[in-house]
C-alpha cells in the first residue's frame, strides 16, 4: 500500500523511540490515563491548544472528578467551567454524554470503539483516542496533527474535508497503528504533529521519521496536507443591549439550547437600534435615560463574522415579564455559561460609567 520506505514497524519504533526522549508525558490526564480524563481532555483539545487546555482541564477536574459528578451537574455550571474555550456545542455534548453513561453504562465508558462513538460529541477518532490511551486498544486515530503527519508521509494532496482524502488517511492510520505500547504511540503521533510536524515551518530535521517523508524528500512538506478552500466569511449585525437596573445590575438570558452560544447566558439582542423600545417592551421595562452605545467589536464565527454593537440603556420595571432571566452583577456573574462577548463586555463596565448611568 505505503509507497514509503518505512515499514509499519520501523515508523511505531521510531516514533516511541522519539516519544521516550521528546514526548510530553508529564500532561494532567496522563496522571492517571483513565477512560474520563482521556475523554474530558480529548473534547476540551479540538481546535485548542494543549497551553491554554491545561487550567481549563485542572478547573474542570477539580469540579467535576468523575462522569457521575459531571452527569448530574447543571448545564450551566458545566458551561461556566468552559467559558473561554469556545465551540460551546463540546461542553453540552460532554455533559449529555456523562449523563447517558451514567443511565446505561454505570457511568463507564464502553469496551468497543464502535460503542463510544456512538455516544454524544465522539467520533470515530476520538474513540480511538479514549480507548488507545485509557485501555491500551489497539484503535486507529486520525485528529488534525494526525492528519498533518501522514499526508506529509505519503504526500497524500488534497484537502482531508473531503471523503476520498480522508479515507487515504483513515488507511494509512490503521497501517501504522502498532499492536503493543498503544497509549504511548497515540500520544506519540500527536505529540508528533503538534511539536515538530507543524502546520507553520515544520522542523523537518528534528522528526524521527524524515527519511521515509515523501513531502520532506521533495522539499515540500507546507503544501500538506491541502488547505480548505476559502470563502469570504459573510458579515452579520447586531445590537446588544445591555440593561441596567438601579443597583447596577445587567439583565442576562438563557440562550435556546440550539444555536450559537446554545444554552449560555447572554444579553437580549435586536437587528438594529429602532427596534430596542419593542425589546424593552416585550420585557416589560420602561428606559429611564437615553441610551449609551458602546464602543462596537468584531466576533468571529468559523462560518461567518458578527459585528456587535453594544447599547446600555438604564430601565426600570413596567409590568409583569413572560419571558425567563435574571439580574446579574457585571462584576460577579456566579456561575452562569457566558457567551465570550458577553464576558468581555462585563469585565469592561466600569465603575465610572456605572455611576454615569444611576
Amino acid at each position: 500500500m505505503p509507497s514509503t520506505s518505512l515499514t509499519p514497524q520501523d515508523f511505531s519504533q521510531a516514533l516511541l523511540d522519539w516519544y521516550d526522549q521528546h514526548g510530553r508525558q508529564d500532561l494532567p490526564w496522563q496522571h492517571p490515563r483513565t477512560p474520563y480524563q482521556v475523554w474530558v481532555s480529548e473534547i476540551m483539545l479540538q481546535q485548542t491548544q494543549v497551553s491554554t487546555v491545561i487550567p481549563y482541564f485542572e478547573r474542570f477536574m477539580a469540579r467535576f472528578p468523575d462522569v457521575k459528578t459531571l452527569a448530574l451537574a447543571e448545564q450551566d455550571e458545566v458551561l461556566h467551567l468552559w467559558t473561554g474555550l469556545g465551540y460551546y456545542a463540546r461542553a453540552r455534548n460532554l455533559h449529555k454524554c456523562a449523563q447517558q453513561l451514567l443511565e446505561n453504562y454505570q457511568g463507564e465508558f464502553p469496551d468497543t470503539v464502535e460503542e463510544v462513538a456512538t455516544l454524544p460529541g465522539i467520533g470515530p477518532s476520538t474513540a480511538g483516542a479514549i480507548l488507545a490511551q485509557s485501555r491500551g486498544v489497539r484503535a486507529p486515530i486520525l485528529d488534525g496533527n494526525v492528519k498533518r503527519v501522514l499526508a506529509r508521509l505519503h504526500a497524500v494532496p488534497g484537502w482531508p474535508g473531503k471523503k476520498p482524502v480522508e479515507s487515504r488517511l483513515w488507511e494509512l492510520s490503521e497501517h501504522y497503528t502498532p499492536r503493543a505500547r498503544l497509549a504511548d504511540y497515540t500520544q506519540a503521533i500527536m505529540d508528533l504533529g503538534a511539536t515538530l510536524c507543524r502546520r507553520g515551518k515544520p522542523d523537518c530535521a528534528s522528526c524521527p521519521v524524515n527519511r521515509g517523508c515523501e513531502a520532506h524528500a521533495n522539499g515540500n512538506p507546507q503544501d500538506y496536507p491541502g488547505k480548505k478552500p476559502k470563502k469570504a466569511l459573510p458579515v452579520r449585525t447586531t445590537v446588544m443591549l445591555i440593561l441596567r437596573d438601579r443597583d447596577g445590575r445587567v439583565w442576562l438570558e438563557q440562550r435556546p439550547q440550539q444555536g450559537i452560544w446554545g444554552g449560555l447566558w447572554c444579553f437580549p439582542q435586536t437587528d438594529d437600534e429602532s427596534q430596542m423600545e419593542d425589546a424593552l417592551r416585550a420585557r416589560a421595562f420602561d428606559a429611564r435615560a437615553d441610551s449609551q452605545p458602546l464602543d462596537p467589536f468584531r466576533h468571529t464565527f468559523s462560518h461567518y463574522h458578527l459585528d456587535i454593537a453594544p447599547l446600555e440603556v438604564a430601565v426600570a420595571p413596567a409590568g409583569t415579564r413572560d419571558n425567563d432571566g435574571r439580574w446579574v452583577d457585571p462584576q460577579s456573574p456566579g456561575t452562569l455559561g457566558l457567551a465570550a462577548p458577553v464576558k468581555k463586555l462585563l469585565a469592561s463596565l466600569d465603575a465610572p460609567r456605572q455611576s454615569r448611568m444611576l
